[in-house]
């Protein structure tokens, strides 16, 4: 368990406030008699460039030399069962360390994470004022990585502890918004490219759609994400002017909302079926009986997959978009829109692609894909062919897109520590 403050963006917001999150504990900081050797960011025995390593399913080999440069973006990727975290500068891997998570009890949760805040020194407030240093947090409840004991097995109470000398370089290497990804078995990134992951948008070419109004406030974030009707959303102009990466997810739907959806096109078309909670109330009954009275349908009032065509159809909905597409950037919301997912009942799994360096209006763009989740079956390339987004949010979100910006695919909730001051965060156990 440590401690925890706002990051420093927040910081004038909410001046003097804290917030306490769980850790792990560090009761026995290292002690140089405790350090493993080769632990320090360079290329170690073990560790090398694959070049030309192509993704399962199909994805086009690209040699490491052209993609793994100086610019390209820094991720970490740890395996509880390895005992190890692997950092990767695009696909090259540059260093190797031991690392010792959660303990049984406390197991450190597997997942996508961001880094959110940096501390050279921190201290646990729950546990014994123990230090932590070098603290680069992943979660506001507490999962961080940071220097501390290496016993040879797993000790922690639940963050990623790593020895004295590499976790002062990480520290010195990473930023905040890096990539962190925790799985069980190891995993490597591989390259890929796909019609369905976002393409700068060409120079010169008009974006009519930036002009229309954004989801989300830039005043600040809501405190928590809205996961109901979506009406199709546009980036506003002053992103377009930002070259932070972009922070992206796609989910589908959530499952039996059609009372929602029913609700949402109802009141887009005026006729007023109240707040929309997905509960199939007197004013939702009112609403759609106004609605079947004006389309010459029968007037029961109920719902039924017919109606909610007939709905789709006079809303001028797409029915088929079935997955939202949500982004972020420096920690706020700005985008939201339906996106298609073909055969949406069927499993993702967790999978982030990440956009390598790229010149303004570039024809193609390399990502480098890491599964975060392994399930049989499903590879970047199989989860990809599956997704489609409509002309008007590609056209959007390319208008927007810098290198280093992230997409994650996934089935699973990303709720949970999704809120202020965060990228989407995915659990997986």
């Amino acid at each position: 368990m440590m401690a925890s403050a706002l990051p420093l963006a927040l910081a004038g917001l909410v001046s003097l406030m804290a917030i306490t999150a769980a850790g792990a504990s560090d009761r026995h900081p290292s002690r140089s008699g405790d350090r493993p050797a080769a632990a320090t960011l360079e290329p170690v025995a073990g560790v090398s460039a694959r070049p030309g390593k192509a993704a399962p399913g199909g994805a086009s080999g690209i040699t490491s030399g052209a993609e793994a440069g100086a610019g390209d973006p820094l991720h970490i990727v740890v395996s509880l069962q390895a005992q190890s975290m692997t950092v990767y500068r695009g696909l090259e891997p540059v260093a190797q360390s031991p690392i010792s998570s959660g303990k049984p009890g406390h197991g450190t949760p597997t997942g996508v994470y961001s880094i959110l805040e940096k501390r050279r020194k921190h201290f646990s407030n729950i546990y014994d004022n123990a230090p932590m240093p070098y603290m680069q947090r992943l979660t506001w409840s507490g999962i961080a990585l940071h220097q501390g004991k290496l016993p040879g097995y797993p000790a922690s109470h639940g963050c990623v502890r790593m020895p004295m000398e590499f976790a002062q370089s990480l520290f010195g290497m990473t930023e905040r918004g890096a990539h962190v990804v925790i799985t069980d078995a190891p995993v490597e990134p591989v390259a890929i490219r796909h019609a369905a992951l976002p393409r700068p948008y060409e120079p010169g070419t008009a974006v009519a759609s930036l002009d229309l109004p954004q989801v989300a406030s830039d005043v600040g974030l809501r405190g928590s994400i809205v996961t109901g009707s979506l009406e199709p959303a546009r980036a506003p102009v002053a992103a377009a002017m930002d070259d932070r990466p972009l922070r992206m997810i796609i989910t589908p739907r959530a499952a039996g909302n059609e009372v929602q959806r029913a609700q949402a096109l109802l009141n887009r078309m005026g006729f007023e079926a109240g707040f929309e909670d997905g509960v199939m109330g007197r004013r939702t009954r009112d609403a759609i009986r106004r609605f079947q009275e004006g389309a010459g349908l029968p007037a029961t009032g109920n719902l039924s997959p017919s109606l909610l065509k007939a709905l789709y159809r006079d809303a001028g909905e797409d029915e088929s978009l079935t997955a939202v597409l949500r982004i972020r950037r420096n920690f706020k919301d700005i985008y939201e829109a339906p996106v298609a997912l073909k055969d949406p009942h069927l499993p993702l799994g967790t999978m982030i692609f990440t956009a390598l360096g790229f010149e303004p209006g570039a024809s193609e763009l390399n990502w480098v894909a890491v599964n975060a989740e392994a399930r049989p079956g499903l590879t970047p390339d199989a989860v990809l062919d599956r997704i489609s987004l409509p002309p008007s949010v590609a056209r959007d979100v390319g208008a927007i897109l810098t290198p280093g910006s992230s997409l994650i695919v996934t089935d699973r909730s990303f709720a949970r520590n999704t809120g202020l001051g965060t990228d989407f965060v995915v659990t997986t156990r």
